[in-house]
């Protein structure tokens, strides 16, 4: 089955096009200080090489302003500066050479000031994101429906969305972010139906590593499968660079985009007569570094091991002692316990070109 997008106003952060018939593009943010620019630069690297295409930096003072000019020039990919309360920094952030900024339209300073910052983004011809937070929704609006609701998030958006295009600006991309799944859907749907800007997804606030996983395959996943958004950002309390690794994993699965390894494993029964868990945890975190798009399969048994590692580009069936090798659909030979492991990653290796062992 091919999904259906919904036709969004195109933008472009960088090099990046975003809306229209683009591919939905993986964004993340650093945790590192900006105003330290070197540790800064360092875990973009480690970002990009883990699949980061648009990287997202705080910028809470002037001295950030300073250092997001040094890391713009050090970095190969478009860099967001993340802006709240002051106008000035959105500003300053836009002249360092910033490839687009995020800012929430109301925190940043009341209508005059914002028209400053959208004069300024006008003339660099940089793309701006209105960010909609549950906790953010203005006053007015709470009173009106007596909690940030979906509709509430919606309204606080489009009456942000106006005010940029009544001055004539329309470059922008739009997120409605809560830490409930359920009211992030429902307000993107809702807001998919009045407007045709490009949308940003994620569910903020999503926790550590297996939590925030879960619910955001749900929210994001269930948006992308209804043709609803452009680009997307995983939020977990953890390294930026496990955000990367959930991130395709959700675009693979609805056949988006396809990088990096496809990891099949078998849930382990009574039937495994090999360590599995620990091999599978190995496998996991040695093939998290593969960028080409593949499928391998580690099971522990011979009842679905052989059939589901044939399936694979490449893969082991495990036995009592011994496993054996797969590999696109045959069977290439029986392998000890002890190096059923070394072996795949070989093979890997092989397949793709790509340095997987240490």
């Amino acid at each position: 089955m091919e999904i259906k997008r919904r036709v969004s106003r195109q933008i472009r952060i960088g090099d990046v096009l975003i809306g229209g018939d683009a591919p939905v593009s993986v964004q993340s943010m650093t945790n590192t200080d900006t105003r330290d620019s070197r540790s800064t630069v360092a875990q973009i690297e480690r970002l990009q090489d883990a699949g980061c295409e648009i990287v997202r930096v705080a910028v809470p003072d002037e001295q950030a302003v300073e250092a997001l000019a040094t890391i713009k020039k050090a970095v190969g990919i478009p860099v967001i500066a993340d802006i709240h309360f002051d106008f000035r920094l959105a500003i300053g952030s836009l002249r360092a050479g910033a490839d687009a900024i995020r800012i929430n339209p109301g925190n940043i300073g009341g209508p005059d000031k914002l028209k400053k910052v959208i004069e300024v983004a006008r003339e660099r011809e940089v793309p701006v994101r209105i960010g909609v937070n549950s906790g953010s929704v203005e006053k007015d609006l709470l009173a009106k429906y007596g909690h940030p609701t979906p509709e509430a998030m919606v309204e606080s958006a489009l009456r942000h969305i106006k005010f940029f295009e009544d001055n004539d600006f329309a470059s922008i991309k739009v997120s409605l972010k809560s830490s409930d799944v359920i009211a992030t859907i429902l307000a993107y749907r809702l807001l998919a139906e009045k407007t045709d800007c490009a949308f940003h997804l994620g569910v903020t606030e999503a926790g550590t590593v297996v939590s925030g996983a879960v619910k955001s395959a749900l929210g994001i996943g269930l948006l992308l499968f209804e043709g609803i958004g452009d680009t997307l950002r995983v939020s977990l309390t953890a390294a930026p660079e496990e955000e990367m690794y959930v991130a395709w994993s959700i675009l693979r699965a609805l056949h988006l985009r396809n990088r990096g390894v496809e990891l099949v494993s078998c849930p382990t029964c009574g039937r495994t007569e090999i360590d599995l868990i620990p091999l599978v945890q190995k496998a996991e975190a040695a093939l998290k570094k593969v960028k080409t798009p593949l499928k391998v399969a580690v099971m522990g048994c011979v009842v679905n091991g052989p059939g589901e590692a044939k399936e694979a580009d490449v893969g082991i069936a495990g036995g009592r002692g011994l496993g054996i090798l797969f590999k696109k659909g045959g069977r290439v030979e029986k392998v000890a316990e002890s190096e059923l492991l070394d072996r795949l990653l070989s093979e890997v290796e092989r397949m793709t070109g790509e340095k997987v062992k240490e």
